[in-house]
């Protein structure tokens, strides 16, 4: 506790304590929020051509991004059937009779598959209303064909 003396005045000390246990509880909440609220971000190293610690290089040989990095293979599972999404190009798959088409979904994947044998991955995004069990064989046809599911959050578009 902190206490504050003032002199005597007018005969009376004025004598009293700060109870300090409020503030410093107020202090701990708010650098706790400060902490868990900051945004954590990356610093980038900027490469320069020439600097004091690395001699320049002559020939830089360019950077080369991944194979397919740009081709976007998704596909929706909605109440009405199969979306599936290769780059620009869209598929859709419609339920037969109530049920899911698997069986042409496992062929259209597997034709991506031939068409692109180095994508490894294709995201799923799932509405909310569709069954878990659904959604496993689809993840196992994925991994049949050779793709490795990747569960999108927020459902198809």
């Amino acid at each position: 506790m902190a206490q504050i003396d003032s002199g005597s005045r007018g005969g009376r000390a004025s004598n009293f304590e700060l109870n300090l246990v409020p503030f410093i509880d107020l202090m701990s909440v708010l650098i706790t929020f400060l902490l868990i609220s900051a945004v954590w971000t990356q610093v980038s190293m900027i490469q320069l051509g020439a600097s004091f610690a690395s001699p320049r290089q002559d020939q830089e040989t360019p950077i080369k991004p991944p194979p397919l990095e740009d081709l976007v293979l998704r596909l929706d599972i909605k109440e009405g059937g199969y979306v599936l999404f290769v780059g620009k190009d869209v598929r859709s798959i419609p339920k037969v009779n109530g049920v899911y088409d698997k069986a042409t979904l496992k062929n259209d994947l597997m034709k991506v598959k031939q068409m692109y044998p180095d994508k490894g991955g294709i995201k799923l995004a799932i509405e909310d209303k569709i069954i878990y069990d659904n959604v496993i064989s689809v993840m196992d046809i994925g991994m049949g064909v050779g793709f490795a599911p990747e569960l999108l959050t927020g459902g198809p578009n």
